[in-house]
């Protein structure tokens, strides 16, 4: 999308992603569940989805059998360490996980705007930062240009 959006190479590589429909990759999934993210294709907001490393041994044996009946319908991905920023709660400041979701604005010619939406995981430890699933979010603006 930077490319045919902004005619630029991405700075920043993809994350890697399994296909659970391709027989290698849910192979792949199967035998690293434990260190992987694994999602429903078709759900939004955080659910459908197992957090490897945080899961029970129950809850990875679960996810094994849905993607062994229904393939196509999950993804997997390693986990991205997230950013943390200082945000109050629970009554004071901690780390808290969050993400940055750009704006892009299309019209005569295409730009992103200075900041965005950064969505945070209110919840200790958690990587979850979807509203639906707990999280909240904060405005964040860009003050100056330039790298």
């Amino acid at each position: 999308m930077i490319l045919f959006y902004l005619s630029e190479d991405p700075q920043l590589g993809q994350v890697e992603t399994f296909e659970c429909a391709r027989e290698g990759d849910r192979a792949y999934v199967l035998d690293h569940i434990g260190d992987l993210v694994v999602k429903a294709v078709n759900e939004a907001g955080g659910y459908g989805m197992l957090i490897g490393p945080q899961a029970s041994r129950a809850e990875r044996r679960d996810f094994c059998d849905r993607i062994r009946a229904n393939p196509r319908n999950y993804i997997a991905q390693p986990r991205i360490e997230l950013s943390t920023c200082p945000t109050w709660a629970d009554s004071e400041i901690g780390p808290r996980r969050v993400d940055l979701r750009p704006y892009v604005v299309t019209g005569e010619r295409t730009w992103v705007l200075p900041g965005g939406l950064t969505r945070v995981a209110l919840v200790e430890g958690s990587y979850v930062v979807n509203s639906s699933q707990g999280g909240g979010s904060k405005d964040t603006w860009v003050l100056e240009e330039g790298p």
